[in-house]
């Protein structure tokens, strides 16, 4: 897992970025063929991680096999927030013994805005425990309140998440500074920020290390390591 610690004076050229990206594919109907050239390009460029179905995990476990490179997997997405808790768990138990060392989950926005607060923080509590992984929760911060944000960041550290998300994929949010510093001035000790959502530019993500976070998620992560517009590096 890339561990690293952001300053706000960044300057790394487009290739440089490839630790901090975890190399995305969740497409509908994805072969096995594809699968394991996704595989071949997250080794070829040197990503964090290739993320992919819960499906795909042993294969591309087995593909991946001493790189070093980290298998991670989604749970309760794309259309998030839908399983039961108990369902939740026995998958995010599964998906770690398949093969996956990372997590990222949907939570109960609804539970949030119901006031339920106890059962939301089990709910990721409850996938913390089971998968034994690191688990990337998920927080859908443009639905949310102000109140109701503060409190989803709270109840996700109470929980044990081991990363904060601004939200599940561009559908919600385009990745920007502003919604990364937000989850970094709250994050607690030992506690990251992974930026995700139509993250397609060189520029954009240098933007979003230079604010705090130490991943991203993109399935445009190629395109940006090999921004070939931006030869030199950018300083934010």
């Amino acid at each position: 897992m890339t561990d690293i610690t952001t300053t706000g004076d960044i300057t790394l050229t487009p290739a440089e970025l490839a630790p901090y990206i975890q190399h995305t594919k969740i497409e509908l109907g994805t072969t096995r063929d594809e699968m394991i050239a996704h595989v071949k390009e997250t080794v070829e460029y040197g990503f964090n991680a290739a993320m992919v179905p819960a499906s795909w995990v042993p294969l591309v476990a087995s593909e991946l096999a001493g790189t070093g490179i980290g298998i991670a997997s989604a749970l309760d997405f794309p259309t998030v927030g839908v399983m039961t808790s108990a369902g939740k768990a026995a998958e995010a138990a599964e998906i770690a013994r398949l093969g996956a060392t990372q997590l990222d989950m949907g939570v109960q926005i609804g539970w949030l805005k119901s006031g339920m607060y106890d059962e939301f923080r089990e709910d990721i509590a409850g996938v913390v425990r089971a998968s034994g992984i690191p688990v990337k929760v998920m927080l859908e911060l443009p639905l949310l309140t102000e109140a109701e944000k503060e409190a989803a960041v709270e109840l996700a550290q109470e929980a044990g998440a081991a990363f904060l998300k601004n939200a599940s994929s561009g559908a919600i949010e385009t990745a920007n500074p502003d919604s990364i510093r937000y989850l970094v001035e709250r994050a607690r000790p030992g506690v990251q920020v992974k930026a995700s959502g139509s993250i397609k530019s060189y520029p954009q993500a240098i933007s979003l290390l230079a604010a705090g976070a130490v991943l991203m998620g993109t399935s445009a992560g190629i395109q940006i390591v090999t921004d070939t517009g931006n030869e030199s590096t950018v300083s934010y």
